[in-house]
């Protein structure tokens, strides 16, 4: 069944690619609510397919497998997360800790307002393989995008671009981990004292000579 062309002809005035699109999105909706609440074991193609109420035919037009959805349902997260975050940054004060806050704050946001979100970024991608990959991709990712806004803040005054670099993968990591802690109940704070201390460490990080 993977593999199978999409038909091209038109039905009810609604082209072939826009209702490919749209069951596109419903599975893509349905791995969302499974994964972040059953888990990537029991996000099954026909778990999937009945949450959709698709036919599995429809499902491997979008996805050549299980893998493929679980990684694309992480990757709209993602996605997300990244659209929030610079625009936070972009709203937020010409000042560092009010930056720094601003984007951390949108990120913790969008994972705990939607629970599943956060679990499955955070929580779900530590045991399965292919959203481990991603995961990792992913924080590489965000690093970079940490760096390039440093640079962008401070200017001239900013450490060498690889003494940045470093610590942007260790300050988005902590973070990651940090969030990983609290999701699971390991700190007892609350998601305001989260944002502010993180906050407050990524503005230290920016003074930290480079070696």
């Amino acid at each position: 069944m993977r593999g199978m062309a999409i038909p091209t002809r038109r039905y009810r005035g609604v082209s072939a690619e826009q209702r490919h699109h749209e069951r596109r999105e419903r599975l893509l909706d349905a791995g969302l609510d499974l994964l972040g609440t059953e888990g990537w074991a029991r996000t099954t193609v026909t778990a999937v397919c009945a949450r959709a109420r698709l036919t599995e035919r429809y499902f491997y037009q979008s996805f050549p497998s299980r893998e493929h959805l679980l990684v694309a349902v992480f990757d709209r997260i993602a996605g997300e997360a990244a659209e929030v975050v610079l625009a936070a940054v972009a709203g937020a004060p010409y000042d560092a800790r009010a930056r720094a806050r601003a984007a951390i704050a949108a990120y913790v946001e969008l994972v705990t307002d939607d629970p599943r979100k956060g679990r499955i970024t955070l929580l779900e991608a530590l045991g399965c393989e292919a959203l481990e990959t991603r995961r990792r991709q992913t924080l590489h990712t965000f690093a970079q995008l940490v760096a390039v806004q440093a640079r962008s803040f401070y200017g001239p005054a900013v450490a060498s671009r690889r003494d940045v670099e470093l610590t942007a993968h260790f300050l988005v990591g902590g973070l990651a981990e940090l969030l990983i802690a609290w999701l699971q109940g390991g700190l007892e704070i609350s998601r305001d004292q989260l944002v502010d201390h993180c906050a407050a460490l990524f503005v230290a990080a920016a003074q930290i000579p480079g070696g």
